[in-house]
């Protein structure tokens, strides 16, 4: 098993997880190849089990369901990557907080992401296909937590 290559692959879906917490949104797309696939979305805001082709489908539904003002928090962990040439499969355990200042409210949940990854002719590994399935998403209001306040956050959103 090569390990630089699982490194590779880890480093990818940790930049990919970045980007979209921190809206880079030309480097999110620069983790996806041009063809890739995504099958998104969360009950909460009823979005469940939506489907994306291409590269710019998926940055457009990111960017415009995650934007900025919105903030999230993403951790994925327990990578059980499998290599074959210039293709991998990957699951990962995630876990996320998404905060909705505008409407008060917090998501978290859980949930195994199953992707899979081409290495491309410029050498760089990236992600042909990604997609999750919940094992659990809560909602909860501002209002439903004593002495809640956001009281920072890296876009100035009001809460």
């Amino acid at each position: 098993m090569d390990l630089v290559v699982l490194e590779e692959i880890k480093r990818l879906k940790y930049r990919y997880l970045r980007g979209v917490d921190l809206k880079l949104w030309d480097e999110v797309a620069d983790t996806f190849t041009v063809d890739a696939t995504a099958d998104y979305g969360t009950r909460a805001t009823g979005s469940e089990g939506k489907q994306f082709e291409g590269r710019d489908a998926i940055v457009e539904f990111l960017t415009q369901s995650l934007g900025n003002g919105i903030i999230t928090v993403h951790h994925a962990a327990q990578p059980e990557i499998d290599v074959d040439g210039d293709t991998a499969t990957g699951r990962w355990s995630f876990t996320d907080k998404v905060i909705v200042p505008e409407h008060k409210m917090i998501v978290e949940g859980a949930a195994f992401y199953e992707d899979t990854y081409r290495r491309e002719s410029d050498g760089v590994w990236r992600i042909s296909h990604i997609g999750y399935v919940r094992t659990y998403e809560t909602l909860t209001t501002f209002d439903s937590i004593p002495g809640f306040k956001l009281i920072a956050n890296r876009w100035a959103v009001p809460a």
